[in-house]
């Protein structure tokens, strides 16, 4: 129970990861407002998690909406111990063929939509005046080139800056900043983008060395680390659970029965 006592908000929480990470908080003693754009589907969410969650509509591309999420978190539970910018979207699209309109969907989403929610939760957490933390849900295409994955890409390798240098700067008030950069993990995401393509699994299971994708909670596992007293000397940097993804430097024969 790390979190007892503790209010954690947490963007793109209707569902995978950002469910995931709700689940964990509440189960280890927090309180947590879930903040989503699909509004039916994150007060159905909710809903099933019981009395110490609430959702909030929030389109976090808009400073509006992401000001109002924290506002919400206060009124509702009373402060804000714990942020975790995970909201975002992915476009497969050819280099050539992204459109300024589809970048800047993706960038205020993913990019903005995190520095946004990392300011918000920092003034918040500078009122209370007792510290807390920020987690940024970043990916292992922070670091890694796939040409059909540009914009996701550029917009978390700014993530893990956005991560960096609100670390140095909160530092002084006693706020930690962590990234997580998940390798390829089962949710709507992938499952829409890649596995119904021809292919799609062989290709993500050719590239990671523990033989399977991730699961969400797996995730979330290492969020509520991060978020709590035992990574009290952590920030600042963005830790990848992948599979083993980034160190691999070839692909490996598939063998479906080891996940």
């Amino acid at each position: 129970m790390r979190f007892t006592g503790k209010v954690a908000v947490i963007t793109g929480a209707g569902r995978g990861i950002g469910r995931a990470c709700a689940e964990r908080f509440l189960a280890e003693g927090a309180q947590v407002v879930l903040g989503d754009v699909d509004q039916a589907m994150v007060e159905v969410t909710a809903a099933e998690l019981g009395p110490n969650a609430a959702a909030c509509l929030c389109d976090v591309s808009k400073k509006a909406d992401i000001d109002a999420l924290i506002a919400f978190a206060v009124e509702r539970f009373g402060r804000v111990d714990v942020m975790v910018n995970n909201a975002g979207i992915a476009i497969v699209r050819d280099y050539l063929e992204v459109s300024p309109e589809e970048f800047d969907k993706v960038i205020g989403v993913n990019l903005k939509g995190a520095f946004m929610g990392t300011q918000a939760a920092a003034r918040q957490m500078i009122k209370q005046g007792d510290g807390g933390v920020i987690v940024n849900m970043s990916s292992i295409n922070s670091g890694l080139a796939n040409p059909n994955l540009a914009t996701y890409a550029i917009s978390k390798g700014g993530m893990n800056q956005v991560t960096s240098t609100a670390a140095v700067s909160f530092a002084p008030h006693g706020i930690r900043v962590c990234g997580v950069g998940p390798g390829t993990i089962e949710t709507e995401i992938i499952k829409g983008a890649f596995m119904n393509r021809a292919g799609g699994e062989e290709v993500v299971l050719s590239r990671t060395p523990i033989g399977r994708m991730g699961r969400p909670e797996e995730i979330a596992s290492v969020v509520a680390f991060l978020a709590s007293d035992d990574a009290s000397y952590f920030t600042g940097e963005t830790i990848y659970p992948d599979g083993g993804r980034r160190v691999l430097n070839y692909t490996v024969p598939v063998n479906k029965e080891r996940g």
